[in-house]
Protein backbone atom coordinates (compact mmCIF):
# COMPACT_ATOMS: atom_id res chain seq x y z
CA UNK A 1 0.00 0.00 0.00
CA UNK A 2 1.35 3.43 -0.99
CA UNK A 3 2.03 5.92 1.75
CA UNK A 4 -0.05 9.08 1.93
CA UNK A 5 -0.03 11.89 1.14
CA UNK A 6 0.74 11.38 -2.52
CA UNK A 7 3.19 14.17 -3.38
CA UNK A 8 2.53 15.14 -7.00
CA UNK A 9 4.49 17.80 -8.88
CA UNK A 10 2.52 19.29 -11.77
CA UNK A 11 4.92 20.53 -14.45
CA UNK A 12 3.00 23.37 -16.09
CA UNK A 13 3.90 23.52 -19.78
CA UNK A 14 1.54 26.33 -20.77
CA UNK A 15 -0.87 28.95 -19.43
CA UNK A 16 -4.66 28.43 -19.74
CA UNK A 17 -6.99 30.75 -21.61
CA UNK A 18 -8.18 33.79 -19.58
CA UNK A 19 -11.52 32.36 -18.46
CA UNK A 20 -9.95 29.11 -17.31
CA UNK A 21 -7.08 30.99 -15.67
CA UNK A 22 -9.48 33.18 -13.69
CA UNK A 23 -11.20 30.08 -12.29
CA UNK A 24 -8.26 27.74 -11.66
CA UNK A 25 -5.15 29.93 -11.72
CA UNK A 26 -2.76 27.85 -13.82
CA UNK A 27 -2.79 24.26 -14.96
CA UNK A 28 -1.60 23.31 -11.48
CA UNK A 29 -4.94 24.50 -10.13
CA UNK A 30 -6.87 22.72 -12.85
CA UNK A 31 -5.11 19.40 -12.22
CA UNK A 32 -5.56 19.84 -8.47
CA UNK A 33 -9.32 20.08 -9.02
CA UNK A 34 -9.21 17.12 -11.41
CA UNK A 35 -7.26 14.86 -9.05
CA UNK A 36 -9.32 15.85 -6.02
CA UNK A 37 -12.50 14.84 -7.85
CA UNK A 38 -10.85 11.51 -8.64
CA UNK A 39 -9.86 11.05 -5.00
CA UNK A 40 -13.46 11.46 -3.85
CA UNK A 41 -14.68 9.00 -6.49
CA UNK A 42 -11.99 6.39 -5.76
CA UNK A 43 -12.94 5.82 -2.10
CA UNK A 44 -9.42 4.80 -1.06
CA UNK A 45 -8.75 4.86 2.71
CA UNK A 46 -7.28 8.22 3.73
CA UNK A 47 -7.53 9.71 0.22
CA UNK A 48 -10.17 12.38 -0.39
CA UNK A 49 -10.35 15.86 -1.88
CA UNK A 50 -9.35 17.24 1.52
CA UNK A 51 -6.68 14.74 2.57
CA UNK A 52 -4.06 12.43 1.14
CA UNK A 53 -2.92 14.66 -1.75
CA UNK A 54 -0.08 17.18 -1.73
CA UNK A 55 0.05 18.87 -5.15
CA UNK A 56 2.61 21.49 -6.13
CA UNK A 57 2.96 23.33 -9.45
CA UNK A 58 6.12 24.26 -11.35
CA UNK A 59 6.02 26.63 -14.33
CA UNK A 60 8.75 25.06 -16.46
CA UNK A 61 8.22 27.33 -19.49
CA UNK A 62 9.01 30.71 -17.95
CA UNK A 63 11.57 29.31 -15.51
CA UNK A 64 13.32 26.23 -16.93
CA UNK A 65 15.28 25.86 -13.69
CA UNK A 66 12.03 25.47 -11.77
CA UNK A 67 11.94 21.73 -11.09
CA UNK A 68 11.32 19.76 -7.90
CA UNK A 69 13.92 17.59 -6.23
CA UNK A 70 13.00 13.94 -6.72
CA UNK A 71 13.41 13.28 -3.00
CA UNK A 72 10.52 15.64 -2.26
CA UNK A 73 7.91 14.06 -4.57
CA UNK A 74 6.27 10.75 -5.47
CA UNK A 75 5.21 11.59 -9.02
CA UNK A 76 5.41 14.17 -11.77
CA UNK A 77 2.45 15.09 -13.98
CA UNK A 78 3.39 16.75 -17.28
CA UNK A 79 0.56 18.91 -18.60
CA UNK A 80 -0.64 19.74 -22.07
CA UNK A 81 0.68 22.67 -24.07
CA UNK A 82 0.07 24.63 -27.28
CA UNK A 83 3.79 24.22 -28.04
CA UNK A 84 5.13 21.51 -30.35
CA UNK A 85 6.46 18.56 -28.39
CA UNK A 86 8.96 17.80 -31.17
CA UNK A 87 10.50 21.31 -31.16
CA UNK A 88 13.69 22.11 -29.29
CA UNK A 89 13.65 25.44 -27.43
CA UNK A 90 15.75 25.30 -24.25
CA UNK A 91 12.79 24.78 -21.93
CA UNK A 92 11.56 21.73 -23.88
CA UNK A 93 15.05 20.24 -24.03
CA UNK A 94 15.28 20.71 -20.25
CA UNK A 95 11.86 19.07 -19.78
CA UNK A 96 12.85 16.07 -21.89
CA UNK A 97 16.11 15.76 -19.95
CA UNK A 98 14.30 15.93 -16.61
CA UNK A 99 11.79 13.32 -17.77
CA UNK A 100 14.65 11.04 -18.81
CA UNK A 101 16.14 11.52 -15.33
CA UNK A 102 12.88 10.52 -13.67
CA UNK A 103 12.51 7.48 -15.94
CA UNK A 104 16.02 6.29 -15.05
CA UNK A 105 15.10 5.83 -11.39
CA UNK A 106 12.43 3.55 -9.96
CA UNK A 107 10.53 5.41 -7.22
CA UNK A 108 9.07 8.64 -8.66
CA UNK A 109 6.33 7.89 -11.17
CA UNK A 110 5.36 9.72 -14.36
CA UNK A 111 1.95 10.85 -15.62
CA UNK A 112 1.68 12.56 -19.00
CA UNK A 113 -1.30 14.34 -20.58
CA UNK A 114 -1.43 15.33 -24.30
CA UNK A 115 1.83 17.27 -24.80
CA UNK A 116 3.04 15.53 -21.63
CA UNK A 117 2.20 12.13 -23.13
CA UNK A 118 4.29 13.05 -26.18
CA UNK A 119 7.20 14.34 -24.05
CA UNK A 120 7.32 11.02 -22.19
CA UNK A 121 7.43 9.27 -25.56
CA UNK A 122 10.22 11.58 -26.75
CA UNK A 123 12.21 10.87 -23.59
CA UNK A 124 11.90 7.16 -24.42
CA UNK A 125 13.03 7.56 -28.04
CA UNK A 126 9.68 7.76 -29.86
CA UNK A 127 9.32 9.86 -33.02
CA UNK A 128 6.91 12.80 -32.81
CA UNK A 129 5.47 15.10 -35.43
CA UNK A 130 2.43 16.68 -37.05
CA UNK A 131 -0.51 14.43 -37.83
CA UNK A 132 -1.21 14.49 -41.57
CA UNK A 133 -4.84 13.65 -40.73
CA UNK A 134 -5.30 16.90 -38.86
CA UNK A 135 -6.80 17.88 -35.54
CA UNK A 136 -8.55 15.82 -32.92
CA UNK A 137 -10.62 18.27 -30.88
CA UNK A 138 -13.50 18.15 -28.40
CA UNK A 139 -15.13 15.00 -27.03
CA UNK A 140 -13.81 12.01 -28.99
CA UNK A 141 -14.53 8.29 -28.77
CA UNK A 142 -11.36 6.35 -27.93
CA UNK A 143 -11.04 2.58 -28.27
CA UNK A 144 -9.21 0.74 -25.50
CA UNK A 145 -6.85 -2.20 -25.70
CA UNK A 146 -7.38 -5.13 -23.36
CA UNK A 147 -4.92 -3.54 -20.92
CA UNK A 148 -6.68 -0.19 -21.30
CA UNK A 149 -10.01 -1.82 -20.47
CA UNK A 150 -8.48 -3.30 -17.31
CA UNK A 151 -7.02 0.04 -16.20
CA UNK A 152 -10.03 2.24 -16.96
CA UNK A 153 -12.68 -0.35 -16.09
CA UNK A 154 -14.75 0.04 -19.24
CA UNK A 155 -14.64 -0.95 -22.91
CA UNK A 156 -14.00 2.53 -24.35
CA UNK A 157 -13.53 6.16 -23.33
CA UNK A 158 -15.05 9.45 -24.39
CA UNK A 159 -12.43 12.11 -23.75
CA UNK A 160 -11.72 15.71 -24.73
CA UNK A 161 -8.94 16.05 -27.28
CA UNK A 162 -7.00 19.12 -28.46
CA UNK A 163 -4.04 18.12 -30.63
CA UNK A 164 -2.62 17.66 -34.10
CA UNK A 165 0.83 16.51 -32.96
CA UNK A 166 1.24 12.80 -32.36
CA UNK A 167 3.59 10.02 -31.37
CA UNK A 168 3.97 7.92 -34.53
CA UNK A 169 4.67 4.65 -32.72
CA UNK A 170 4.99 3.40 -29.17
CA UNK A 171 8.46 3.36 -27.61
CA UNK A 172 9.87 0.01 -26.55
CA UNK A 173 8.78 -1.48 -23.25
CA UNK A 174 5.35 0.10 -22.82
CA UNK A 175 1.85 -1.36 -22.95
CA UNK A 176 -0.51 0.39 -25.41
CA UNK A 177 -3.75 1.55 -23.79
CA UNK A 178 -5.88 3.21 -26.46
CA UNK A 179 -6.27 4.27 -30.09
CA UNK A 180 -8.48 6.15 -32.54
CA UNK A 181 -8.68 6.08 -36.33
CA UNK A 182 -6.78 9.39 -36.48
CA UNK A 183 -4.19 8.66 -33.79
CA UNK A 184 -3.00 5.15 -33.04
CA UNK A 185 -0.99 6.10 -29.93
CA UNK A 186 -3.56 7.36 -27.41
CA UNK A 187 -2.05 6.14 -24.15
CA UNK A 188 0.67 3.99 -22.65
CA UNK A 189 1.52 2.27 -19.41
CA UNK A 190 4.35 0.64 -17.53
CA UNK A 191 3.31 -0.78 -14.12
CA UNK A 192 4.55 1.36 -11.22
CA UNK A 193 6.48 3.57 -13.68
CA UNK A 194 4.31 5.59 -16.04
CA UNK A 195 0.85 6.21 -17.44
CA UNK A 196 -0.05 8.65 -20.22
CA UNK A 197 -3.03 9.70 -22.31
CA UNK A 198 -3.15 11.75 -25.51
CA UNK A 199 -6.50 13.30 -24.58
CA UNK A 200 -7.37 15.94 -22.00
CA UNK A 201 -9.30 14.27 -19.16
CA UNK A 202 -8.91 17.43 -17.05
CA UNK A 203 -10.86 19.53 -19.58
CA UNK A 204 -14.60 20.16 -19.39
CA UNK A 205 -17.13 21.76 -21.72
CA UNK A 206 -16.47 25.30 -20.48
CA UNK A 207 -12.69 25.02 -20.93
CA UNK A 208 -12.91 23.49 -24.39
CA UNK A 209 -15.51 26.00 -25.61
CA UNK A 210 -13.12 28.80 -24.70
CA UNK A 211 -10.20 27.17 -26.54
CA UNK A 212 -12.32 26.46 -29.62
CA UNK A 213 -13.57 30.04 -29.82
CA UNK A 214 -10.09 31.51 -29.41
CA UNK A 215 -8.50 29.20 -31.99
CA UNK A 216 -11.32 29.73 -34.48
CA UNK A 217 -10.99 33.50 -34.14
CA UNK A 218 -7.23 33.16 -34.67
CA UNK A 219 -7.89 30.99 -37.76
CA UNK A 220 -6.02 28.05 -36.24
CA UNK A 221 -9.27 26.11 -36.69
CA UNK A 222 -11.13 26.51 -39.96
CA UNK A 223 -14.93 26.60 -39.99
CA UNK A 224 -15.25 22.87 -40.61
CA UNK A 225 -13.03 21.81 -37.70
CA UNK A 226 -14.60 24.42 -35.40
CA UNK A 227 -18.20 23.49 -36.15
CA UNK A 228 -17.53 19.77 -35.86
CA UNK A 229 -15.79 20.22 -32.50
CA UNK A 230 -18.45 22.57 -31.14
CA UNK A 231 -21.07 19.99 -32.07
CA UNK A 232 -19.48 17.51 -29.65
CA UNK A 233 -18.27 19.80 -26.86
CA UNK A 234 -21.27 19.16 -24.59
CA UNK A 235 -21.24 15.37 -24.96
CA UNK A 236 -20.55 13.02 -22.05
CA UNK A 237 -16.84 12.64 -21.30
CA UNK A 238 -14.98 10.27 -18.97
CA UNK A 239 -12.53 12.61 -17.27
CA UNK A 240 -13.51 11.30 -13.84
CA UNK A 241 -12.74 7.74 -14.94
CA UNK A 242 -9.24 8.78 -16.00
CA UNK A 243 -8.67 10.71 -12.77
CA UNK A 244 -9.44 7.56 -10.78
CA UNK A 245 -7.15 5.49 -13.01
CA UNK A 246 -4.27 7.97 -12.53
CA UNK A 247 -4.64 7.78 -8.75
CA UNK A 248 -4.93 3.98 -8.75
CA UNK A 249 -1.69 3.88 -10.76
CA UNK A 250 0.03 6.11 -8.19
CA UNK A 251 -1.21 3.84 -5.41
CA UNK A 252 0.00 0.58 -7.03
Amino acid sequence: MASLPLRIAVLECDTPQPGTRSKYGGYGGLFTSFLKSGADALQYPGLTSSSGLHITAYNVVDDPSNYPSLASIDAILITGSRHDSFSSPPWILKLVSFTEQVLRQRRVRVVGVCFGHQIVGRAMGARLGRNARGWEASVTAVDLTKRGQEIFGQSSLAIHQMHRDIMFAYPEGVEPLAYTDKCAVQGMYVPKRLITVQGHPEFNEEIVREILLVRHAAKIFDDEVFEDAMGRVDKHQDGAVVAKAFLKFLLE
